[in-house]
């Protein structure tokens, strides 16, 4: 006989089901929000990644137009067996290779033929290598600017290939070509915590943090595409291309989709992103672990059953209690009876009620107004290491305190037990038997008994040692996107000041260096001078935007040791004529001249210039007699300080903590960019600047550096 369902047993059911609902759409809340924060990170990743792939390709963008315009190589492209030409190409070329930092330069006759190279005397040399197969080759000889990743025929080491027709009018004499290495580029990415991976527009990785996935694709190739990377010799001798070992599958609604693989022999999931660079016919992916992900959702599942189960209570003891009230009004006959039941319901729920106690995850304790605890639950109990005999009849202190946090963990005892407790519960660190920490959330409230009195204090102990540790990594990635930002605005600045001058400055090098040549061949004596410093100064102007955007990435910084003292002085006569032109006094005062630091002179000399130029401008409205600018060092605890002071109105309170900000400016003509660019500077030489306003008028922007012995 079926039993049968009566309506407050539906009701029952109904909330059942809704408390279940609720919990499952808090986990599915927590997980959601999580994917988002890891969609967002990766678009900021994905974004600066790709910033640095354009800035690479575009930092060598002009130099095969720029070397394909050399009288000299379009002279030996006419006469080949001229050996005095062709080793005047080989030092140019040569020559550019050490001033770019690109991989290797290479001028190919129209038969595919290498007539001089950067490498010319190196054993693995690529003159008299044929290129003809090659399809940045081909591309040039048609007039078209040819540009094509793969391994080198002749060293069989990868690189990026830009390739430039040489014209004499519309004819194309032959093809000039730049190799590039993206080797430091993928170095950089197995350093990170999560796979990057870049692959071709067939779907074959060629760069990857990964080893293990280096030339696999993520399809099956067909066989024209395997015919045709093998005719080119795109990837060397390689007839096999396996599929990558991933599990991919859409994430719906994060333009993303979900990656499941093994890294370092573990089955991992990530959260994976694709980004194209139609420009180079490329790819790039960016990953997230998806671990943080689970647990956000097992500790939100966690909490909402906590909840539940703390409200299930609430509503057996109000029963129960209604239940109480209800045998009191019974008539006297029934009263034994009632009795009875009353036990043996009461009986029921208690067995219930424990049940349900000792299968929570949240610990329960309960003590009377003294503190003595006479009730631990087994989840309290896995907690501290402690068993119930050991707890139970225990007395402030409890065995579980931290002896580091006696004294708080004594009054904050205190407060619960004079009903002083803060409502929304307070955090405690306990130390557990084996002698971990686990830090905890405790909620007090009053124990009262069926009769309504006050029989001590019953409290909530949870277990936020995991939570903590995740606040703690968000905190930690917050501050790493920060600095990425930051980076990637740094990176763009620099970038277009490549773009800018970099171009310019290549090409009058190079017409430069035929001029002398032509000088040196009757032109007078005189002409070769003036044009030898105009490659003089093209030089250096290219060698400051290359330390420029060396910020980016510090470890390619010029450092040697120098002298404190010699670079303040050759700032000062950087700036002497303009100093004389606007009536300013410049005065060095060198407490320690000869201290020794560490660093790039170009750029340490930039933050000085930029700090004075700041100095002028804030005092061009000041009478004469307050135009004085002081440079002042002197050795502090952190290595030496070097301050820049002027007697300028200063900076206003309310933008003190703005003048560091990138574009940022109180001039008409400014961009806001040197002071942000100055300190950047003084960061990756380990230093800090800061800016405060003088007592009688003016600010100083001081900075500090390291020191060597």
């Amino acid at each position: 006989m079926p039993f049968p369902f009566k309506p407050h047993h539906w009701r029952n059911a109904v909330a059942l089901v809704a408390v279940l609902a609720l919990i499952a759409a808090s986990g599915n809340w927590a997980e959601q929000r999580e994917l988002q924060a890891k969609t967002e990170a990766l678009r900021q990743a994905a974004d600066a990644h790709v910033l640095g792939l354009r800035g690479l390709v575009e930092r060598y963008d002009l130099l095969p137009h720029a070397a394909a315009r050399h009288p000299d190589v379009r002279g030996l492209l006419h006469a080949s067996g001229d050996t005095a030409l062709r080793a005047r190409v080989n030092g140019y070329f040569a020559e550019l290779q050490n001033t770019t930092g690109a991989a290797a330069l290479f001028l190919v006759n129209r038969t595919g033929l290498t007539l001089a190279a950067s490498n010319w005397d190196a054993p693995t040399s690529f003159v008299g290598q044929s290129y003809r197969r090659r399809p940045y080759v081909e591309d040039a000889l048609q007039g078209r600017r040819g540009v094509f990743y793969g391994l080198g025929l002749t060293t069989g080491q990868s690189g990026l290939f830009i390739a430039e027709p040489v014209r004499a009018g519309r004819e194309v004499l032959g093809v000039v070509v730049i190799k590039i290495s993206l080797e430091p580029l993928q170095a950089s990415w197995r350093r990170g915590a999560t796979p990057v991976v870049l692959r071709d527009g067939r779907g074959i990785v060629f760069l990857s943090s990964v080893p293990a996935w280096l030339f696999r694709s993520v399809r099956a190739l067909s066989a024209a595409d395997l015919q045709w990377v093998a005719a080119h010799g795109q990837y060397g001798r390689r007839e096999r291309f396996d599929a990558l070992p991933w599990t991919m599958q859409a994430a719906d609604g994060m333009g993303g989709f979900t990656l499941r693989t093994q890294v370092a022999a573990h089955d991992t999931d990530f959260l994976a992103l694709d980004t194209l660079l139609p420009e180079l016919g490329w790819t790039l992916t960016v990953t997230e672990d998806l671990r943080e992900v689970r647990q956000a959702r097992r500790l939100a599942l966690a909490l909402a059953a906590l909840a539940a189960a703390l409200l299930l209570l609430a509503v057996l003891y109000w029963r129960l209690r209604e239940r109480r009230y209800a045998e009191q009004r019974s008539a006297r006959l029934e009263l034994e009876r009632r009795v009875e039941e009353r036990t043996r319901d009461l009986q029921e729920a208690h067995a219930f009620r424990k049940a349900m106690e000792d299968s929570l995850l949240v610990g329960m304790r309960a003590r009377d107004p003294q503190g003595k605890i006479i009730y631990v639950n087994p989840a309290l109990c896995a907690m501290v290491g402690y068993g119930a005999e050991e707890l139970l009849g225990r007395y402030p202190p409890y065995p579980y305190w931290h002896p580091d946090d006696l004294e708080k963990q004594a009054r904050d005892s205190d407060n619960a037990l004079r009903g002083r407790a803060a409502p929304h519960g307070f955090e405690s660190r306990i130390r557990h038997k084996d002698g971990h920490d686990v830090i905890t959330m405790v909620y007090t409230a009053p124990l009262i008994d069926a009769g309504g009195v006050h029989r001590g204090w019953m409290s909530s102990v949870v277990d936020i040692t995991a939570q903590k540790h995740a606040e703690a990594r968000q905190r930690d990635q917050e501050v790493r996107l920060q600095r990425s930002a930051r980076l990637a605005s740094a990176g763009e600045m620099a970038s277009t000041l490549a773009h800018e001058l970099n171009q310019p400055l290549m090409a009058l090098s190079n017409f430069a260096v035929a001029a002398r040549a032509l000088a040196e061949r009757g032109v007078p004596g005189m002409l070769t001078g003036a044009l030898d410093d105009i490659v003089e100064q093209s030089r250096r102007a290219s060698e400051i935007v290359k330390r420029v955007r060396a910020m980016i990435n510090p470890q390619r910084g010029d450092h040697e040791r120098l002298a404190v003292g010699e670079v303040l002085r050759h700032a000062g006569c950087l700036l002497k004529p303009e100093l004389e032109r606007h009536a300013m006094t410049l005065r060095l005062v060198l407490r320690d001249a000869q201290a020794q630091v560490r660093g790039d002179r170009v750029l340490l000399e930039q933050v000085l210039v930029n700090l004075i130029h700041n100095a002028m401008h804030a005092m061009q409205d000041q009478p004469r007699h307050r135009r004085r600018i002081v440079v002042d060092s002197a050795p502090d605890a952190h290595g030496i300080r070097v301050a820049v002071s002027d007697l300028g109105p200063g900076i206003p309170p309310d933008q003190v903590d703005q003048v560091f900000a990138p574009f940022f400016t109180t001039r008409p003509d400014g961009l806001g960019l040197g002071l942000n660019i100055c300190r950047t500077i003084v960061e990756a030489h380990g230093g800090t600047l800061t800016v405060d306003n003088r007592p009688g008028g003016g600010a100083t922007f001081s900075f500090t550096l390291p020191t060597v012995p």
